[in-house]
């Protein structure tokens, strides 16, 4: 009891800011109606208030080659940096903070991750650095790549610093239809890459998240070049629309193979596939179109193909497909793929073949690589087995079901 009649005494939480909420407050203030041209100065700003200088954001070019400066005022210029071959890029690719000791200081280059993607690095060197240092960048590194995401949807600006060479108009339509390459959940990760990336065109994914279930199709539309983008951008509005209908996966099916049908006639088609995989229990469920079967990697190697009986391509008008079920591991992933991987062979020779495939997983799986890091270096592998000829488009897409997990971070 008090002496002011008795009212209990309230501990109030200090609410005064401090100088790491001062910092990030000014980015989140700020940031939505930052105009993206101004991203690096602010950013700059930012971190030259702990010290920082030589301040650069690096973003992954469309290729997935190197890291590429952005140029902006109050960023450092320079090189693009390869992936394979710097602190950056293993900052990048294993979506961890990296250190480099330096004679006036540390160089730090910390991972700019957004829903898991890795939208590129933030570099930066310091005198020296403590825990407090690495804890209010590592929050400056999220604000950043929430901006670059967000702010990318009007703007040009940070397209042409990843734009590394000339790029079709079907490679445009096709990258503007892609969801990001990489998402990293609790429950479940996915990845994907398209080959090659400056001139794909029939080659297509999408994938959604809603509550427990994944959602996935993997597309491949006849023929190439303009033609072939539009029909895959037809094909992926169309199963967009059904699947967030709420039908089943021989409903998404009728639903493509109808609007394709409609739109090009009877002598086009798309090879599909389709999938849902519930990320509590590991059941998946998949439809397929005429695509070839998906891999199962356990235990860092291939142990099955995933067959199932397929129906007719999407614009064939197929009778109703046979959904296949199957319940995974924990641990287990899943690789689709087309078949632009396995055909590519010039006149006279054999095609790379399914077989030569699995031996590049399995030679890749055995490492210690993410979903993102490990189809990357899979399509760069299989690429440079194939003599660099990619004549036909070459899709990858993984997915990975780590086993139940609470839903949320923090959650139960």
């Amino acid at each position: 009891m008090t002496a002011d009649g008795g009212a209990e005494e309230r501990r109030v939480a200090d609410r005064s800011q401090s100088f790491g909420e001062e910092v990030l407050g000014t980015l989140l203030d700020r940031a939505h109606l930052l105009p993206p041209d101004r991203v690096g100065p602010i950013v700059a700003e930012a971190v030259a208030r702990l010290g920082g200088r030589d301040i650069s954001l690096l973003l992954q070019d469309h290729g997935q080659w190197v890291l590429v400066p952005f140029s902006a005022p109050g960023l450092a210029a320079g090189d693009p940096e390869l992936i394979d071959a710097s602190d950056a890029g293993t900052a990048f690719l294993e979506a961890r903070s990296v250190e480099v000791p330096q004679a006036d200081g540390v160089r730090l280059y910390i991972p700019l991750l957004d829903g898991g993607d890795q939208v590129g690095v933030l570099a930066v060197t310091l005198a020296a650095i403590d825990d407090d240092d690495r804890r209010l960048l590592r929050r400056i590194a999220c604000v950043v790549a929430d901006m670059l995401v967000t702010k990318h949807s009007y703007t040009d600006q940070f397209f042409l610093t990843r734009r590394r060479q000339h790029m079709s108009v079907a490679a445009e339509i096709q990258g503007a239809l892609l969801p990001p390459l990489a998402m990293n959940m609790p429950r479940v990760a996915v990845a994907g890459i398209l080959e090659p990336a400056y001139d794909v065109a029939g080659d297509s994914f999408d994938y959604a998240l809603n509550g427990d279930v994944l959602h996935v199709a993997m597309i491949d539309a006849m023929g190439h070049g303009l033609g072939a983008a539009v029909m895959a951008t037809v094909a992926i509005g169309a199963y967009r629309h059904a699947r967030r209908s709420a039908v089943d996966l021989a409903e998404i099916y009728f639903f493509m193979d109808q609007a394709i049908g409609e739109q090009f006639g009877a002598d086009h088609f798309v090879t599909a596939q389709m999938m849902r995989l519930d990320t509590v229990t590991g059941n998946l469920q998949w439809v397929n179109a005429g695509h070839p079967a998906p891999l199962l990697l356990r235990d860092k190697r291939v142990v099955a193909r995933l067959e199932s009986p397929t129906t007719l391509p999407v614009g064939f008008g197929g009778l109703e497909p046979v959904v296949t079920e199957f319940t995974l591991e924990a641990g287990d992933r899943i690789l689709c793929f087309t078949d632009g991987l396995v055909e590519e062979h010039q006149s006279g020779e054999q095609p790379f073949g399914e077989e030569q495939l699995i031996d590049w997983v399995n030679r890749l799986a055995g490492t210690r690589m993410g979903p993102r890091a490990m189809v990357r270096a899979l399509s760069h592998a299989l690429k440079e087995a194939r003599k660099g000829r990619t004549t036909d488009d070459a899709t990858l897409f993984l997915v990975e079901w780590p086993g139940p997990a609470p839903a949320d971070i923090g959650g139960p």
